[in-house]
């Protein structure tokens, strides 16, 4: 394992988690940081000089369609819904003094 965990580094983790830990789970925390480091080190000796940077696992395209009425203008139609009407409008109770 070529990444040591300190104790301090475990407590300040611990603070910063609001964690209270016991001894037993700081060694284990220190283990298990030790090793994820270990991994990482592991994963950055890969050569990605051939692996196209990507924003996304899946390709993913543009899903915007163009912005076109569809319904028309049924004013009258849907202001029949309204429980209080004035002048074509919705009228709703007065919320600002």
């Amino acid at each position: 394992m070529a990444n040591i965990i300190s104790d301090e580094t475990i407590e300040y983790v611990g603070i910063l988690a609001k964690l209270e830990l016991s001894e037993e789970e700081k060694e284990q925390a220190k283990k298990d940081m030790g090793s994820m480091l270990d991994y990482i080190d592991m994963l950055n000796q890969l050569d990605t000089s051939e692996v196209e940077p990507m924003s996304h696992v899946f390709s993913v395209n543009n899903v915007f369609r163009e912005d076109v009425v569809t319904n028309g203008d049924d004013r009258e139609d849907i202001i029949k819904n309204a429980p209080a009407q004035k002048e074509g409008s919705f009228k709703v109770p007065k919320t600002v003094d």
